[in-house]
């Protein structure tokens, strides 16, 4: 298989699970609440995503960079967005 095809495999990963997370945002955003967002789970997951986004980085590989930024900052914005309207219903 051709390096092209292979980069290729890679930016379609990356677009394709990146964008899979902003239909959750937008829903959460949208309804000012996050009932069903295990915190536990996504804050492993965000965690991952920055542990990828290194690996990235320290190899140099732009599909996993591409891929990981914007995940990065859609997973930080569940999380953020789950603290914020949880916090706001306890009080």
């Amino acid at each position: 298989m051709s390096p092209a095809l292979v980069e290729a495999f890679g930016f379609a990963a990356a677009l394709l699970t990146t964008i899979s997370f902003l239909p959750q945002v937008v829903r959460i955003w949208r309804r000012k609440q996050a009932e069903d967002i295990s915190l536990p789970a996504f804050s492993a997951f965000t965690l991952g995503v920055a542990c990828w986004l290194t690996y990235g980085l320290l190899l140099g590989k732009w599909p996993l960079i591409v891929a990981n930024v914007p995940t990065l900052i859609l997973a930080a914005s569940v999380l953020c967005l789950t603290l914020r309207y949880r916090r706001r219903r306890e009080r």
